[in-house]
């Protein structure tokens, strides 16, 4: 029977969209496969990492019939891959195996029977459904992702907290060092609901999530979270732990306040971080009435030095900062200017948006 008939691009889409999950070596070989159901002309593909299960729908050509199997993902995206985007590709089924066709290729591929294939257990009940725009998911996503740890032993960190409350949705993460905090505004007021989304999910989200308008509905259980946007659903496992009071850590009432071009301020930021040492990667600030200098330097005693001129009227401040931390929050900004809030050179420093609360950007000072 023909599984399936659609052009090569068509159905390569379909593949990537639910194969980021999907690990070429895994303990269960069948996790490396991708399950496909047919139920007349509908054709749905699921896989799973047993903590995270994706799953899409789309109507392709092909029998008028039922059936399921799972197949190696990775493999068959690679052979389509390897074929002309306009190609009419076809998958049939034949006893234990899936044939596909192109052109004059022909591809047979051994299949893994579908009741073997470990689905993630969704949960009974999940909380009140709400949604933003996909774009903006984005957008709050690439503001914070950047500020999660990457292997601490404080697992909660190696995240990002989602907290939706009244109308307001924010997301908030940190590594110790560094915290970052986005919002925005929901469509319906909900109650609040807490969830940590472990790193793999967040960098799964980023790559599927586009700049469209099209809404991405989300709903939160104990354990779970799900996310539905364009025929798709994504349902994760989550992060257990309690993340730290964000609000705490957030600096209020910071007395010296400069505010200046973002673009200015990460061209010199990265100027002066080509002379920084490898594993220190400090640079000074020093600010003063008028004037912004950065400086660096290195083992080998080579220095660099770079000044702004800024409209800045406080207090004369010299301080030290990891420069990564720095370029990193910047680059992740689209904004054309950026409020720095300062009080001296043992506090945190504040990042911001001017006229705008919906970003916020903590960074610890280094000794430097």
């Amino acid at each position: 029977m023909i599984v399936l008939k659609a052009s090569q691009e068509k159905v390569l889409s379909i593949l990537n969209s639910v194969a980021g999950i999907v690990e070429r070596r895994h303990t269960l070989p069948i996790l490396a496969n991708v399950m496909i159901s047919k139920t007349g002309s509908t054709i749905q593909l699921t896989t799973s990492d047993l903590e995270i299960q994706i799953r899409t729908a789309a109507d392709l050509d092909g029998d008028d019939s039922s059936f399921t199997t799972t197949v190696g993902a990775r493999k068959l995206i690679d052979i389509l891959k390897s074929m002309p985007a306009d190609q009419t590709v076809s998958l049939e089924a034949s006893q234990n195996k899936l044939i596909l066709k192109g052109g004059k290729s022909r591809f047979t591929l051994q299949t893994m029977p579908a009741e073997d294939f470990p689905l993630v257990q969704e949960a009974a009940s999940y909380g009140p459904v709400f949604s933003v725009p996909q774009k903006t998911l984005k957008e709050l996503l690439s503001q914070v992702s950047f500020a999660m740890a990457l292997h601490d032993i404080r697992y909660y960190l190696n995240g990002i907290l989602f907290v939706a409350e009244g109308k307001q949705l924010s997301l908030v993460a940190t590594d110790g060092h560094r915290l970052a905090f986005s919002s925005a505004m929901l469509d319906v007021e909900v109650p609040r609901q807490e969830v940590i989304l472990p790193r793999k999910t967040v960098l799964e989200m980023q790559r599927l999530l586009s700049n469209k308008e099209g809404a991405i509905q989300m709903q939160f259980a104990g354990n779970q979270a799900k996310f539905s946007f364009e025929g798709m659903e994504f349902v994760t496992k989550l992060v257990e732990g309690k993340f730290p009071y964000y609000n705490r850590v957030i600096p209020k009432n910071h007395r010296n306040i400069i505010t200046l071009g973002r673009a200015p301020l990460l061209a010199s930021l990265q100027r002066t971080a080509i002379l920084t040492s490898e594993k220190f990667k400090g640079v000074r600030l020093n600010v003063e009435p008028g004037s912004l200098r950065v400086a660096s330097n290195n083992a080998e005693q080579e220095e660099a030095m770079d000044e702004l001129d800024i409209d800045y009227a406080g207090d004369s401040i010299e301080i030290g900062f990891n420069v990564t931390y720095l370029i990193e929050a910047l680059t992740n900004m689209e904004q054309d200017m950026v409020k720095i809030e300062l009080s001296d050179s043992n506090s945190s420093a504040l990042l911001t948006i001017p006229d705008n609360a919906t970003f916020k950007y903590v960074v610890m000072p280094m000794r430097i």
